[in-house]
């Protein structure tokens, strides 16, 4: 059974920083694409970065210089590093999988999902 459990979400102001972790099990972590998407009540969940089987990783442009995604192969963790925090960016993050792809999209849509971890920033 595949399972993707996020942590690390909290309460900050902004310009601060966050850590989020994903741990994954049930599931070849390092094939395919890994990621980060982001929901805020009442709007359509997007896309926040991805990192491949190669550790490419790519960007959507509102977190773009500000947010980092990377692996560590040893315990299935993904993480996001998050400085520079916005109000803006307050929402529910989800980590995300897509298993078997080599090229990752930011139009491609995860197979697999935690259950959220949630980041507030305030003002």
């Amino acid at each position: 059974q595949v399972q993707l459990v996020e942590s690390g979400g909290g309460s900050v102001q902004a310009g601060g920083s966050l850590r989020l972790s994903c741990a994954a099990s049930g599931i070849t972590f390092t094939d395919g694409c890994k990621g980060w998407f982001r929901q805020t009540g009442g709007k359509q969940r997007e896309w926040v970065g991805w990192v491949s089987s190669g550790r490419t990783t790519n960007y959507a442009d509102f977190v773009k210089g500000r947010f980092t995604i990377s692996q560590v192969n040893a315990g299935n963790t993904l993480y996001l590093q998050m400085d520079n925090l916005k109000p803006e960016d307050t929402a529910m993050y989800y980590c995300a999988a897509l298993p078997g792809a080599s090229f990752c999209s930011s139009y491609y849509w995860p197979k697999f999902w935690g259950q959220g971890t949630q980041v507030t920033v305030s003002t």
